[in-house]
């Protein structure tokens, strides 16, 4: 099968997919308990039966399964949201608003651990069984086994109560509701101070299992045949490493990368929790504690959606990398 043969192959594969999560995202939902209006009712003090009425006519949920249902499917195929139980506004516009904060925290820190934990990875694997092997190991497994939770709040001990150097919680600095950011220089160094501690803690709870994960694999192709030749006939011991051995080792990194850049919208729910950083994990946090439907909709939706497009990529890119794989 040719490489357009199987894009065709693959890119209806994915239309099925993701009619199936929508589908299945629409049934899980009907089937929770409550009612939903009564949970934004309570939320919102309402007693008025003519209110109530008319939250029912807003969101459609005076209609049948069948209309429901085919109004559902459309609207997520068109990224048409609604709006949110609890605010009233589109949730299209509230996705906006977070959306840059969560792909500057998840976004850098999955990129950073990626590159420390591969390349610490690789040296671990080339000096296996000597003390940098040991450290690196030993220091990757105590950050990878320990809740990101208490990363960020020892982080936030040191740095922000003990040093005062970083901002304890928030995205932007707390004045700006009332003196915005004079130049764009200012508001860059104010983000990123807010944004350092996120990124530090995501950063090193996540780059322990990639760099474990690429040790095992280069452990593995460091004694291939051809590993061997290649020193034999005298080439670099770098190039051996990177251009060799890490890029026939790279599959399942791929394939890791593909589920971590999956989950980019998801944002860090837990890191977000601490820091009090109002990205779409905070969000989506706020909208399971407040029963709030159509934003848990989006939201699963949307890393559904993200993880069948990375898994799309990653396929792609097998064959890139590795020559041996055919499309087939």
């Amino acid at each position: 099968m040719g490489l357009k043969a199987y894009l065709a192959k693959k890119i209806v594969y994915l239309f099925i997919l993701v009619y199936f999560v929508i589908t299945l995202n629409f049934v899980i939902f009907m089937l929770m308990p409550g009612d939903p209006t009564a949970v934004f009712a309570q939320a919102a003090r309402l007693n008025d039966p003519t209110a109530l009425a008319t939250i029912r006519a807003r969101f459609g949920l005076n209609e049948s399964m069948a209309v429901r249902y085919v109004k559902y499917v459309t609207n997520m195929a068109t990224f048409y949201f609604g709006y949110s139980f609890y605010t009233g506004r589109p949730i299209t516009d509230e996705i906006g608003t977070r959306m840059v904060n969560t792909l500057a925290l998840v976004g850098l820190s999955t990129v950073l651990a990626i590159s420390f934990g591969t390349l610490l990875g690789v040296l671990a694997a080339w000096k296996r069984g000597k003390l940098v092997d040991s450290v690196n190991v030993s220091v990757s497994l105590a950050f990878f086994s320990v809740p990101s939770f208490w990363i960020g709040m020892l982080l936030l001990a040191i740095f922000s109560h003990w040093l005062g150097w970083f901002p304890s919680a928030g995205a932007i600095p707390r004045e700006w509701a009332f003196h915005p950011p004079e130049n764009l220089l200012a508001e860059a160094i104010g983000r990123l101070r807010h944004l350092f501690l996120p990124v530090v803690t995501l950063t090193l709870f996540q780059y322990g299992g990639y760099l474990l994960l690429t040790r095992a694999t280069m452990l593995e192709a460091l004694t291939e045949d051809y590993v061997v030749t290649a020193r034999a006939k005298g080439v670099k011991e770098r190039a051996i490493l990177y251009k060799h051995a890490l890029k026939n080792a790279s599959l399942p990194l791929i394939t890791n990368v593909a589920i971590s850049f999956g989950f980019l919208l998801s944002g860090a729910i837990i890191t977000e929790q601490v820091f009090t950083y109002q990205g779409l994990g905070y969000w989506l946090w706020d909208a399971i504690g407040r029963a709030d439907y159509p934003v848990l909709n989006a939201m699963f939706y949307i890393i559904a959606l993200c993880v069948i497009i990375a898994n799309f990529i990653s396929d792609l890119l097998y064959g890139v990398v590795d020559p041996r794989i055919r499309y087939g």
